[in-house]
């Protein structure tokens, strides 16, 4: 038999919580409008998507799709935050393809780009997780993550007050060889273009150690490190992060997989960074990904599926809810993000 076609169906006998609604108002940190809201928007989809944020109970959705580029970005501006302000944030990009043909130039273009797109409405920078595997200067050579280059953007960042959410690397299994002990060998299977073998390409280590020095060079910059720091495999090492540099930030988005799968050292992580710690789906305005996720955060459920297929996404195991604590709950689903977002 194929693994493809294994399906087993766990004969534990474990208890079954529904949470149709968060115990409290949610914000959602990190996100993405691109469908079906990417195009021909009118207003029967925008009040669509507000009844089903209602119903899933997030106040404010955090758009990342504006880091796209910057025709998306103010087509999304126009459109959702002229239609409910009070609801939506939406984080611009970078145009690294622009570094090839403007040389030396390109960093201080780039940082003059955030005050346009912080002037159109953005309200933070997202960089994507190209940024340390494909992004190149304009000699052709690949550009580390903490290149000294690019610090007027970190440095423009911090004066405009806008938040840098940033993903690079992760998940630690796509660097290894594609193998009979690769974790995430059937994803990989699915999506080869997700492969970062290294080499050819740098070390995970490599570039999150770039992570590090360039949240500790810039402490006047807000950094929010996506999908629990770039690193949900290793808690020890983002929580050093998190020690080093007060002005880092992690949210959690699409990571039950692997927060759920080491629930003891995941709930007391939380506890003790509890301050520092944002909601995030980054699934689209999914109800039941919203109900998964309130389910793990809440409830003491044991061994179940981390995503709303079949068959678990990010490798073949299950994971164990944490229940955590109310104060520590409120600070996750909106208060952190209130303060690092500057949300009324």
């Amino acid at each position: 038999m194929l693994l493809e076609n294994f399906h087993p169906r766990s004969k534990l006998v474990t208890k079954i919580t529904l949470v149709d609604k968060p115990r409290f108002p949610v914000i959602d940190a990190h996100n993405h409008l691109k469908e079906p809201f990417g195009g021909g928007w009118d207003k029967k989809l925008l009040s669509e998507l507000l009844d089903r944020l209602d119903e899933a109970g997030v106040t404010h959705f955090i758009d990342l799709d504006g880091g796209w580029g910057e025709e998306i970005l103010f087509a999304h501006l126009k459109y959702f935050k002229e239609a409910a302000p009070e609801r939506f944030q939406i984080f611009g990009g970078m145009d690294w393809s622009r570094w090839e043909g403007m040389g030396n130039g390109f960093p201080e273009w780039a940082a003059s780009r955030l005050k346009v797109q912080k002037d159109a409405g953005a309200q933070g920078l997202k960089i994507w997780k190209e940024f340390g595997l494909r992004v190149k200067d304009d000699k052709g050579q690949v550009v580390k993550v903490d290149d000294a280059r690019l610090d007027p953007i970190w440095e423009t960042a911090a004066q405009l007050g806008l938040p840098v959410l940033i993903h690079v690397a992760d998940p630690v299994a796509f660097f290894d060889p594609i193998d009979e002990m690769n974790e995430r060998w059937e994803e990989l299977g699915q999506h080869p273009d997700w492969a970062f073998t290294s080499p050819p390409f740098p070390s995970f280590l490599a570039i999150m150690d770039g992570l590090k020095n360039l949240v500790a060079r810039h402490p006047r910059t807000t950094f929010i490190g996506a999908h629990v720091g770039c690193y949900g495999e290793n808690l020890n090492w983002v929580g050093q992060m998190l020690d080093d540099c007060q002005n880092y930030y992690i949210d959690i988005s699409a990571r039950i997989g692997e927060l759920g799968r080491q629930p003891y050292t995941a709930r007391k992580f939380f506890i003790r960074y509890q301050d520092r710690i944002l909601f995030g789906l980054d699934m689209g305005p999914d109800l039941d990904a919203y109900r998964l996720s309130y389910r793990f955060l809440e409830t003491d459920d044991e061994y179940f599926n981390y995503n709303v297929g079949e068959i678990p996404q990010q490798g073949r195991w299950y994971v164990h809810g944490l229940y955590l604590p109310d104060d520590v709950l409120k600070k996750v689903y909106s208060e952190n993000a209130k303060r690092v977002l500057k949300i009324e």
